[in-house]
């Protein structure tokens, strides 16, 4: 990210989803703290994308959120159900 952190940069970051399991790697809230910190930080602008849940709203607290509902699929299929995911973003 600091290679490219210009002032018309656009970062998405899509980390692993807090207390889900399936990923394969140690990923820690103080990790999302870090995307946090770099959010207000950084030159360019950033939109990030996780779980709607307390844990996310608090890490990001300060950003613009917005809860969006989204249908989960496996594989092409229906049927993991309606949640809601945050959209954060420094802009």
């Amino acid at each position: 990210m600091r290679k490219y952190n210009r002032e018309h940069t656009l970062f998405y970051c899509d980390p692993p989803y807090w207390d889900t399991e399936g990923y394969g790697v140690d990923f820690g809230l103080e990790q999302y703290a870090q995307i946090a910190e770099l959010a207000r930080t950084i030159k360019g602008r950033m939109i990030i994308s996780v779980n709607d849940i307390p844990e996310m709203q608090e890490a990001f607290k300060g950003r613009a959120m917005q809860s969006v509902a989204i249908n989960y699929t496996v594989s092409g299929l229906q049927g993991r159900g309606q949640r809601t995911e945050l959209v954060i973003r420094n802009f």
